[in-house]
């Protein structure tokens, strides 16, 4: 009977121990900021500050609301979060997220994402590497993404996009409302898909076939929860050591299947060049070197061409068709707007006599307008990550960053920010003339990304973009109908803004009259 009780005692002992041990942890950890003077949210167990992202509020929506409560407060533009128990770093100020992307971008090279290079070798690509690895790829890529590039590429675009109008003349005839979120992926589908992939989809009349089934579970049901891939990016280690991964296995094989079918069918008949962005791999893969220019890169890999190939279609898929997409949606909305890139469109192409150049489309000022204000409204990357790779002292604070501390700079918060952007909630493509953007602090701005890290294809996600909506422009009015929802809804799971029920319109059919103006343009019933 003593021995029981001194058994239970022991126990009773030794659990309200570990108790008081677990409770002084995590009430050491939950205290960062506080002990630094700091700002901050109170965190709850065991999510810290990130409870409700993924459930009842998407991640660019919750990062507004902490911004907007806390910018202005404290002394160095920053408030602090809790991932969990790790401290997290929330910006709040123009002047700290310039030294982090650019001035000081020494201190904070890599974006923390996470990647499984083993088990997962599809997510070792250019968006996730990090250190050395990371510069050297980008050397290695940076060449294929040059405007002589896109000059050889605007054929290829195009003539997509003529294929896009001719099957959706068809589609839109008796007032049939569409779903334009789609139609516009299925559009970049085949552009990136014959591009990246040497692939001719054909996705406007087999909405189904293998390419666009696979891109749409990768984007609509991606394989891990939002928190969870919080939780495998801030102990990416142990994640790594569980083979956690972030592709679906089946979306992960097509992907590699389909680039080392292509790469060594290109290898065996070297006469079908087809100066795509795979061949341009190919070349890097085989001798290191451009052919073009006779630059020496250094070679890749057959898992790295794999991997660039891919990020370039999900980078390029997403950032396009989401930006077509809500463009569209902003213009028929706004019949103003619309009348305007329209003209815009046909007077480019009156002073090239006519003709789709390469030239003709890099004048479409207002277009590009419309473009920077959706970007503005709707970024495809909310909040942009960085981590700390040595400790770094916030300028005028005591506050010290130490290694391996998340940075998150709010893009969407800071674009719908009314000190930079008045009345933020509405498209007004005049906040982007020439003059205003050069009086506007570069970090206001920022769809993709700022500084070394800035999105490398950039220039041909606004290549397609433009030449998208401009084809459509000239071909088709957009319509608001009962089905189109006002305002949106979104997805909470998804990384992206993703609305929940599609963005439904309807187009009708154009006809432009050369050199007599608006008043005698019609719509025809189709």
């Amino acid at each position: 009977m003593e021995l029981a009780v001194a058994v239970a005692t022991y126990l009773v002992a030794f659990v309200a121990t570990l108790c008081l041990a677990v409770y002084l942890y995590v009430g050491r950890k939950y205290s960062f900021w506080k002990r630094h003077h700091v700002p901050y949210v109170q965190p709850e167990l065991p999510f810290g500050n990130f409870k409700e992202m993924g459930k009842s509020i998407h991640p660019a929506h919750l990062s507004k609301l902490f911004y907007d409560e806390f910018k202005g407060k404290g002394r160095g533009g920053f408030v602090g979060l809790y991932i969990f128990l790790q401290p997290v770093l929330l910006v709040t100020d123009l002047r700290l997220a310039k030294r982090i992307l650019i001035e000081d971008f020494h201190h904070f090279p890599d974006r923390g994402v996470y990647f499984n290079e083993k088990d997962d070798p599809l997510s070792a690509h250019l968006f996730s590497l990090e250190g050395k690895r990371w510069k050297d790829l980008r050397g290695k890529i940076s060449p294929t993404f040059t405007s002589g590039r896109m000059k050889a590429a605007f054929p290829m675009v195009l003539k997509i996009g003529e294929q896009f109008c001719e099957y959706l003349r068809d589609e839109c005839s008796g007032g049939k409302v569409l779903e334009v979120r789609d139609l516009m992926a299925r559009f970049t589908t085949d552009v990136i898909g014959t591009y990246a992939f040497g692939l001719e989809c054909n996705s406007f009349r087999d909405p189904q076939n293998e390419f666009r089934r696979i891109g749409r579970k990768h984007f609509d049901t991606p394989r891990n929860h939002p928190l969870k891939v919080f939780v495998m990016k801030t102990f990416r280690g142990l994640a790594n050591a569980m083979g956690l991964k972030l592709l679906h296995d089946d979306v992960a094989a097509f992907f590699s299947g389909v680039i080392r079918q292509t790469v060594a069918y290109r290898e065996r008949h070297e006469t079908e060049r087809r100066n795509d962005f795979l061949d341009l791999l190919i070349s890097l893969k085989n001798t290191g070197m451009l052919e073009s220019s006779g630059e020496i890169i250094g070679r890749l890999t057959l898992d790295e061409i794999a991997a660039q190939a891919f990020i370039f279609f999900t980078a390029g898929f997403e950032t396009s068709s989401s930006a077509m997409t809500y463009t569209l949606y902003e213009m028929a909305l706004n019949e103003e707007v619309q009348r305007k890139a329209r003209d815009c469109v046909m007077d480019a192409l009156e002073k090239h006599d006519g003709s789709m150049t390469y030239e003709s489309f890099k004048n479409m000022l207002y277009l590009d307008q419309c473009i920077y204000e959706t970007l503005r409204k709707y970024p495809p990357v909310a909040i942009l990550e960085r981590t700390v790779a040595k400790p770094y002292k916030i300028p005028d604070t005591n506050v010290t960053l130490h290694r391996g501390m998340k940075i998150m700079i709010p893009a969407y918060a800071i674009h719908h920010d009314e000190e930079f952007y008045p009345d933020p909630s509405t498209y007004d493509p005049g906040r982007f003339t020439p003059d205003r953007m050069a009086r506007r602090d570069p970090c206001a701005y920022l769809p993709f990304g700022e500084g070394p890290r800035i999105c490398i294809g950039l220039r041909f996600g606004m290549m397609q973009a433009r030449i998208g909506l401009a084809l459509l422009l000239k071909h088709f009015k957009v319509v608001q109908c009962d089905e189109t929802d006002v305002p949106l809804t979104y997805s909470t799971r998804a990384f992206v803004l993703t609305p929940i029920n599609g963005v439904r319109l309807r187009l009708e059919k154009y006809e432009h009259v050369p050199g007599i103006g608006m008043a005698s343009d019609k719509l025809l019933d189709i």
